[in-house]
C-alpha cells in the first residue's frame, strides 16, 4: 500500500470519518484490493479528509487530482474502484450540495480526481508496456521467428499480463492473442487467430486512425498510441486504450505489430457522467449556464463560421419567493422541477433547447430563427406552459412568468462578443417584462436598451458626481392666488454632468432611489436650499417664507431620519417652522411603522408636511386624515390635463377637470389643509384655480425655476392678483 495521504491539520473530524468508513466498507466489499482493512482505512482517511476540505472550500481543487492519483498507487487500479468511489462521494456530500458553491467544488473535485486518477493509471499502464515490451524485444534475436515465439520469458509476461496483448503479421492477420485480450473482447481463447485487425473497426472510430496503422503496416511509424472502441462478441461497446508497436526484422523490414490494449471503458463512462454533471443542472437535469453559452456560440457561429440567425426567450417566474416563503424550499424545487419538465416537454420536441440559468430563470435558445414571429409563438408556448396550476403539498399553486425575447442582431458593446450581448439583452428585456407588469411578453427594444444602458452608466456615475459637486438647486415661487404674494419657493434638484449635460430630477432621483444614494443626496440638498434660504433672509426676505424640499420614502424609512434633519437645521440656522417637506402620494400613502413615526416626530417640531402629485395615485382619504399632513399639492395633470400641451395665450386654456378640482379642494379644506396647485401655466387657469378656492399656484406663468442668485428679486416680486381686471 502507498503512504496516506496527508491529513489536514484541524483535529478530528466527523464528516471525513464517516466517509472514511463507508468508502473502505465499499471498496473491501467488491473486492477490488487485497491489501488489509487498517492499510485501506489509512489511505482513505487522508483522502476524504482532503475531499471534505476541497468541497467546503477549504483547499485547492488540484488536491483532488492528488488523492486520484494516491488511489492508484494504493492498487486501486480497477477502473469500477474509481467508480464505487465517485457513488460513495455523491451519497456522502448530497446534503451539501444544495449550495451552488459548494456543488461548483464538488464537480470540479470529482473531475480533478477522475483526471489524476486517469493520469496515474496511464503511467502504470505505460510503464508497464514498456516493461512487456522490453522483455519481448530483449527475448527476440536474429534467430527464426519460431524461436522467438517460443521463448520462455516472453511466453510467461504474454500470458500473465493484465494488458491485452495480440501480435499480428503486416497484413494485419491476428497471429497471437493472450487471455487477458479474448476475455476483454468476450470470445474464446484461441477464437482471435487467424482474424484480421480491420474487422474490428467501429462506427465510432476517427477517421485519421486507419491511415496510422496503415502507415505503421508501412513501416513509415514505429508506434501508435490512441483510444479505441470495440465490439464485443456480444455486440456491446468497449473502449481501449491500445498502443501499437512495430518489430522489425533483422534487416530493418517491418515484421510484426505488438498490440498492447487496456479496457477504459468505466473511465469513459465516469469521464460521461461527470461531463454530464459539469454542463446540467443537478435540480431540474436541463442544460446549465455552461452548456447553453457552448451551444449558443456555436449557434451563433453558423456553418462554416458564417453568422447565423439565433433568438432566444428569457423567462423569470412571477411569485416564485412566495412559493419559497409560504410553503418552503422542498417545494419550491418541486415546483422548478415540474416546470422546467413541462417547458422541455414543450419547446425540446421542436430542436430548441431549454436550460436553467439558475435560480427560477430559465432561457430557451432558437436556432435557425426566423424573427419574432416564432419566437413570440415559443414564449407564448412557454407562458401556457408556466401557468398550468402545480399540485404542492395537497394544493394547488399557480404561477406564471415574465418573458424577454430577443433576435440577432444586438448591439454588441466593445470587448464583448455575440453570445454576452445577445443574453445581456435578453435579459433586460425580461425585466422589460416584469416591470410593465408580469405574465406577459417583452420584445426587445434597441432604443430602450440604449436608454437603460445610459441609465446604468449615470447610476454609477452619481457618487462622484456627488463627491465632485455636479447636484445643485433651482426654486420655483409658491404664489399666493388671492393676493399674488411669493409666499414660498420650492427646491428643486438638478444635475448638471462634467460633460455639461443637463437633467432633471425624473431621470436621476429613480436612479438615487433604486441605489441607495437618496439618503445622502437628499441631505446634501436639504442642507443646501436651507443654506441659501438664510441667505435671502438676510438680504431683506420674509422670514416667515415657507422653504418646500421633496424627501424620499426611503430617507424616512431609516432610524436616524429625524436626528439628521435636525442636525442640517442646527447647522444652516433655518427654523423647522418655516421647513416644508414634501412626498409623493405613493410615498405617502405606503408608509407604514419608522416613516410615519418620523413625520409625526417632524410636526412635532413645527415641519410642514405636504403631499405631493396627489390625485395620481390611490389614497385612503380616511388614512390621510391620520396622517400629519399640512398641505396638499394637487397633481398638475388635473390643470392642464394628461398629456395636452397647453397654449401660452392668455385665458386660452381653462382647467382641466373643474368638478374633481373642487371636490378635492373642498374635502381638502375640510380637513384643515391648504391646497396648492402645481403647473399653472396660464392667467386662466390662475382665475380659475382661485375661484374655485385653491389656495396656492405654482407653474410658469407665476414664476419659472430661478438659481438661488436670483430669488431675491422673485420674493420681493408681486404677481398680478388672479381677481384683478374682473
Amino acid at each position: 500500500m502507498a503512504d496516506p495521504v496527508p491529513v489536514l491539520p484541524g483535529g478530528h473530524d466527523p464528516g471525513a470519518t464517516a466517509l472514511t468508513d463507508a468508502w473502505v466498507s465499499a471498496i473491501a466489499a467488491r473486492g477490488f484490493v487485497s491489501a488489509a482493512r487498517a492499510d485501506l482505512h489509512a489511505v482513505l482517511s487522508g483522502a476524504a479528509w482532503w475531499l471534505a476540505a476541497v468541497v467546503d472550500g477549504r483547499a485547492e481543487v488540484a488536491m483532488a487530482e492528488e488523492v486520484g492519483a494516491e488511489l492508484v498507487a494504493a492498487h486501486l487500479t480497477d477502473p469500477a474502484a474509481l467508480r464505487c468511489s465517485v457513488d460513495v462521494l455523491s451519497g456522502h456530500f448530497a446534503d451539501r450540495l444544495r449550495d451552488p458553491d459548494r456543488l461548483r467544488r464538488f464537480t470540479a473535485a470529482t473531475g480533478a480526481l477522475a483526471a489524476g486518477y486517469a493520469r496515474a493509471l496511464r503511467e502504470r499502464t505505460r510503464n508497464e508496456q514498456e516493461r512487456i515490451s522490453g522483455a519481448a524485444f530483449a527475448a527476440r534475436s536474429a534467430a527464426e521467428d519460431a524461436r522467438w515465439r517460443s521463448e520462455a520469458r516472453y511466453g510467461v509476461v504474454f500470458e500473465s499480463s493484465v494488458l491485452g496483448i495480440s501480435v499480428a503479421d503486416t497484413d494485419g492477420r491476428i497471429l497471437e492473442a493472450n487471455r487477458t485480450l479474448t476475455a476483454m473482447l468476450g470470445y474464446r481463447p484461441g477464437e482471435l487467430v487467424g482474424r484480421s485487425v480491420f474487422e474490428f473497426i467501429h462506427p465510432e472510430d476517427t477517421p485519421e486512425m486507419w491511415p496510422q496503422i496503415e502507415a505503421m503496416l508501412a513501416g513509415r511509424v514505429g508506434h501508435v498510441r490512441m483510444e479505441k472502441s470495440y465490439f464485443r462478441a456480444d455486440g456491446t461497446q468497449i473502449w481501449t486504450e491500445l498502443t501499437v508497436s512495430l518489430v522489425r526484422s533483422p534487416d530493418g523490414q517491418p515484421r510484426y505489430l505488438v498490440a498492447m490494449v487496456s479496457d477504459v471503458t468505466e473511465r469513459r463512462r465516469l469521464q460521461s457522467r461527470l461531463r454530464h454533471q459539469a454542463e446540467h443542472d443537478p435540480l431540474t437535469g436541463l442544460p446549465n449556464r455552461t452548456l447553453f453559452f457552448g451551444r449558443l456560440e456555436a449557434a451563433l457561429a453558423g456553418p462554416y463560421g458564417s453568422p447565423a440567425p439565433v433568438g432566444v426567450c428569457y423567462l423569470d417566474l412571477d411569485g416564485f419567493k412566495a412559493v419559497n416563503d409560504t410553503l418552503g424550499h422542498d417545494s419550491g424545487d418541486q415546483l422548478l422541477r415540474t416546470v422546467a419538465h413541462r417547458l422541455e416537454g414543450a419547446l425540446g420536441p421542436a430542436g430548441h433547447t431549454v436550460a436553467r440559468m439558475g435560480g427560477d430563470e430559465f432561457v430557451v435558445l432558437v436556432e435557425r430563427c426566423t424573427g419574432v414571429e416564432q419566437l413570440t409563438a415559443v414564449a407564448e408556448r412557454a407562458l401556457e406552459v408556466v401557468r398550468r396550476p402545480v399540485s404542492l403539498r395537497g394544493r394547488e399553486v399557480v404561477v406564471s412568468a415574465s418573458i424577454g425575447i430577443v433576435a440577432r442582431p444586438v448591439p454588441t458593446d466593445e470587448g464583448g462578443g455575440a453570445a454576452a450581448a445577445l443574453m445581456q439583452a435578453a435579459d433586460t428585456t425580461m425585466y422589460w417584462a416584469k416591470r410593465d407588469g408580469r405574465d406577459r411578453i417583452a420584445v426587445f427594444d434597441p432604443e430602450r436598451h440604449r436608454n437603460d444602458v445610459h441609465l446604468f452608466e449615470l447610476a454609477g456615475r452619481m457618487p462622484g458626481a456627488l463627491e465632485g459637486g455636479e447636484f445643485h438647486l433651482e426654486y420655483q415661487p409658491l404664489v399666493a392666488l388671492g393676493d399674488g404674494r411669493v409666499v414660498g419657493v420650492e427646491a428643486l434638484a438638478r444635475w448638471r454632468t462634467a460633460d455639461g449635460e443637463r437633467l432633471g430630477p425624473d431621470v436621476f432621483i429613480p436612479l438615487a432611489e433604486q441605489t441607495g444614494l437618496i439618503v445622502p443626496l437628499g441631505l446634501h440638498l436639504l442642507e443646501q436650499a436651507c443654506r441659501d434660504a438664510c441667505g435671502w433672509v438676510a438680504a431683506g426676505a420674509d422670514p416667515a417664507l415657507v422653504l418646500s424640499v421633496n424627501v424620499a420614502g426611503r430617507q424616512l424609512r431609516r432610524e436616524d431620519a429625524v436626528a439628521r434633519i435636525t442636525e442640517v437645521l442646527a447647522r444652516t440656522g433655518w427654523p423647522a417652522s418655516s421647513l416644508q417637506l414634501e412626498l409623493t402620494e405613493s410615498d405617502l400613502m405606503s408608509a407604514a411603522g419608522r416613516p410615519v413615526e418620523a413625520l409625526e416626530e417632524l410636526s412635532r417640531l413645527g415641519v410642514r408636511i405636504a403631499i405631493d402629485d396627489f390625485g395620481t395615485g390611490y389614497s385612503n382619504l380616511v388614512y390621510l386624515h391620520r396622517l400629519p399632513v399640512d398641505v396638499l399639492k394637487l397633481a398638475g395633470s388635473f390643470v392642464t390635463g394628461r398629456g395636452v400641451p397647453c397654449p401660452r395665450a392668455e385665458d386660452a386654456h381653462d382647467v382641466d377637470s373643474p368638478v374633481i378640482l373642487e371636490a378635492m379642494i373642498d374635502l381638502a379644506h375640510t380637513l384643515g389643509l391648504t391646497v396648492v396647485a402645481e403647473s399653472v401655466e396660464t392667467a386662466g387657469q390662475a382665475r380659475r384655480l382661485h375661484d374655485l378656492g385653491c389656495d396656492i399656484g405654482q407653474g410658469w406663468h407665476l414664476g419659472f425655476p430661478s438659481p438661488a442668485d436670483g430669488v431675491t428679486a422673485l420674493l420681493t416680486a408681486r404677481v398680478r392678483s388672479p381677481g384683478a381686471g374682473r
